[in-house]
């Protein structure tokens, strides 16, 4: 039968005064994996954009693209979902060819060039670096162990933090802070395994669990790319492979490409960002 669960996701910028609202991407609509079903998905925008579009970007995430006449004080966004969660086996796969079971591998040419954004560096601190290489030598070059692992110790050795608003940090801030929210960890992780050649992508989505006191808020993890396989979710800020408890909604060699909204406005103004989520069995 699975979890049906209903998520209502609100946003709201509060202007100071008018301003004129520049063209904008939602990113709301849960993804439909092989372990979860979108049952119903419904998004109200006010002030009503002029338009609204939905279609696949460049990375092949469904979104949607609103664009505006007038003068506002307020943009809101309501993003209702009913999604029905299948158990699942995180672990049911192999990889394929072998070769890919021990670290250093090679990418085939063509996953290269179709891996490429996703094998992307950028420069990391030597300790950060030594930090991996550690657990590296701790699991035997195997890679299946070195990524779970490297997840687990992620999760033991940082405090997640709550943080609405702002970029991720540099991997190397993150370390050296020893915390971050979940944005910040799956960032450094990322750049981790890059640095050792996995192709991996940043996630945004919801993450449910039931609890007595539940706080619900969008959460990120990581995919990672193993031949056979396919992109498998890795979350450090929980230690955990991603089960179907992990909703995604979409996913990103950059970061920055994941947010729920990305826009800009017209005005001289300031603006307040309200949001809240919500996440209930029904």
């Amino acid at each position: 039968m699975g979890t049906r669960l209903k998520i209502k996701h609100e946003t709201a910028y509060t202007f100071s005064k008018e301003v004129f609202v520049e063209p904008h991407y939602f990113r709301f609509k849960p993804r439909v994996t092989p372990h979860n079903k979108l049952e119903s998905f419904d998004l109200t925008i006010v002030s009503a954009p002029t338009g609204l579009s939905e279609h696949n970007d460049a990375e092949n995430n469904l979104i949607h693209f609103g664009w505006f006449s007038g003068m506002h004080e307020k943009l809101s966004i309501c993003a209702e979902s009913v999604v029905v969660l299948k158990d699942n086996n995180p672990f049911d796969f192999i990889m394929f060819p072998e070769h890919y079971f021990d670290l250093p591998f090679n990418y085939s040419s063509q996953l290269k060039d179709i891996l490429h954004s996703a094998l992307h560096t950028i420069k990391i601190d030597d300790s950060l670096v030594e930090y991996a290489n550690r657990i590296l030598v701790d699991t035997a070059y195997k890679t299946l162990n070195f990524i779970t692992a490297l997840t687990r110790q992620i999760h033991h050795d940082f405090t997640l933090e709550t943080r609405i608003e702002g970029e991720s940090f540099a991997p190397d801030t993150t370390f050296n802070l020893k915390q971050g929210a979940c944005r910040d960890l799956s960032w450094m992780q990322i750049q981790l395994l890059r640095h050792l050649g996995i192709a991996s992508r940043f996630v945004s989505g919801y993450f449910f669990i039931e609890s007595e006191h539940p706080e619900p808020e969008l959460h990120a993890w990581v995919d990672v790319y193993l031949p056979g396989a396919g992109w498998v979710g890795f979350d450090p800020s929980n230690g955990m492979i991603a089960g179907s408890s992990h909703i995604p909604i979409c996913s990103s060699s950059q970061y920055e490409n994941t947010m729920p909204v990305t826009g800009s406005f017209r005005g001289n103004a300031t603006s307040v960002l309200a949001t809240s989520l919500s996440m209930v069995r029904v």
